[in-house]
């Protein structure tokens, strides 16, 4: 069930989550989110962490995808070093 209620935009640029929205999702104090502004809308999406098994899917991608590369473990050693460097 989607909940349409109003809100506003403080002098500050803050937009305050109004209380059903915050209870039926969840949302905590400190919770982070993607904002993502398209042509007129805005979305807020929480940023919370990948499960085990997406995870593992991520890096699987990621290992197949540095392969495709030619990526080798000294060239992404060697980029981290450049990276912490400057």
């Amino acid at each position: 069930m989607n909940d349409v209620v109003t809100t506003r935009l403080s002098s500050k640029g803050q937009v305050v989550i109004p209380e059903p929205i915050r209870q039926r999702m969840s949302l905590k104090p400190g919770v982070r989110f993607v904002v993502v502004g398209n042509a007129d809308a805005i979305v807020l999406r929480p940023i919370t962490a990948p499960s085990l098994d997406e995870f593992d899917s991520l890096i699987a991608e990621a290992r197949r995808a540095a392969r495709e590369a030619g990526l080798r473990k000294s060239d992404i050693a060697a980029a981290i070093k450049a990276v912490r460097s400057r």
